[in-house]
């Protein structure tokens, strides 16, 4: 047996003594969850790492690209993830992608379960659609649905199948877009079974953008959990470390592999399309402020190859009159739109420059310029726009003609409140 030199022993506790209290008491609580960013790989672990693509020129590298971080705690673990389409890394010089299941698989580790959020493993379900439960093809790992229409966390049986969790979903930085809520209800079982939740970290494509009010917790739902607001300028990291830090979740194992290179000032283009309505970078951009017609009888193009990039109904403007017309059809992710085969006139905001549409944030004036537009009074709102807004107030005001400032300066004094909330958390600049 190697006997343990105490000199040396004593040397690096006293090395970690000192790193631990040179920093920050902020930086000291949100790394206590999470593992320490570098630029480069351990040169011992290199070649068990993802390797970007050759042509990847944006220096930022995704947690699950990290191996050498979070391998060592999968060996000998019984592994499930909570993953979807989104779960994905580029791989060697070939630049091939690969997706984290089949990283795992082939790698050796014992696979479980797989656990899907909202549309489906695949990515390819409609918004709140059911998806029932699976077998993934190429492992023969069983998925498991968490909209499946019966329950929204695994059972007792499903939980006491695997160890440790792995979430990795590339979320869009919006506190109404649900694959964080997934995460939290998974934190939450696995709190209660007591196993450990390793979460692999992505940039939010919205970065640092903070706008809009906090969830009133009255309106929590399915579309909103937690007391954040509508753009709450964090990683998927970085939001399970709040929700545990403040006791919005029971307190799990929680471990975050943090992205390298990455800070939440730099602009970062999704790789992939995260859902089928959110196409595009742009309308990644702009559903912060048109998710919020989802609470209204306008349409925002679910069913057009533009959702998320457009909005009208068929009385917004007099026939002839509007500068743009679209119909919703049938199609993959939106197989019954709202206003399906009905013509719509509004507007077309799929030709805004991509910069203009990154500072759009949050803004009501939309929402404003059809209320007026429709003059439906009360009738223009259902019960989902307060879900969606997350108060109650925000409807009243543009009914009693409130201009688009009046109504943002009622949350202004919240957002400051949270973000030095937010500071404890932060994993990124």
């Amino acid at each position: 047996m190697m006997k343990t030199n105490p000199m040396r022993l004593l040397s690096a506790l006293l090395l970690v003594l000192g790193l631990w209290c040179g920093l920050p008491a902020a930086a000291r609580t949100a790394r206590d969850v999470a593992t320490r960013q570098s630029a480069e790989p351990r040169a011992a672990d290199a070649a068990d790492l993802l390797r970007p693509c050759p042509d990847d020129d944006s220096g930022i590298r995704v947690g699950m690209t990290d191996t050498a971080a979070y391998f060592p705690l999968l060996k000998g673990q019984r592994v499930a993830v909570l993953a979807n389409r989104t779960s994905v890394a580029s791989w060697g010089e070939g630049q091939r992608s690969i997706h984290l299941v089949d990283l795992l698989h082939d790698r050796g580790m014992d696979l479980r379960a797989i656990f899907s959020p909202e549309h489906g493993f695949r990515g390819d379900a409609d918004a709140g659609e059911k998806v029932r439960n699976s077998v993934d093809e190429r492992t023969g790992v069983p998925i498991r649905s968490l909209y499946n229409g019966h329950t929204l966390r695994p059972s007792d049986e499903v939980m006491g199948s695997f160890d440790v969790l792995v979430v990795d979903m590339q979320d869009v930085g919006l506190r109404f877009y649900t694959y964080y809520i997934s995460m939290l209800r998974m934190m939450e079982a696995a709190a209660d079974f007591h196993k450990q939740v390793i979460v692999l970290d992505r940039p939010n494509p919205n970065g640092g953008h903070i706008a809009g009010p906090r969830l009133d917790m009255r309106f929590k739902s399915g579309v909103g959990a937690i007391p954040v607001p509508v753009l709450h300028g964090l990683t998927m990291g970085e939001i399970a470390m709040m929700a545990r830090g403040e006791g919005w979740v029971a307190r799990c194992d929680l471990r975050v592999i943090p992205c390298r290179n990455y800070d939440h000032s730099r602009e970062y283009i999704l790789p992939i399309a995260p859902s089928p309505n959110l196409p595009s970078q742009r309308s990644i951009y702009l559903y912060a402020s048109l998710c919020l017609f989802e609470g209204t009888p306008v349409s925002v193009g679910r069913g057009t190859r533009m959702p998320f990039e457009v909005f009208g109904h068929p009385d917004l403007f007099a026939r002839g009159d509007s500068p743009f017309e679209f119909t919703p059809r049938p199609m993959p992710g939106a197989k019954h739109p709202p206003l399906e085969g009905r013509l719509c006139r509004g507007r077309d905001l799929s030709t805004m420059p991509l910069e203009e549409a990154r500072q759009v944030g949050f803004t009501l004036r939309y929402v404003i310029e059809c209320y007026r537009g429709l003059q439906l009074g009360e009738r223009f709102f259902t019960p989902m726009f307060e879900k969606l807004v997350g108060v109650d107030y925000v409807r009243k005001m543009i009914m009693a003609g409130c201009s688009e400032e009046e109504i943002a300066a009622r949350w202004q004094q919240e957002l400051e409140e949270y973000r030095t909330l937010r500071q404890k958390y932060l994993l990124y600049p």
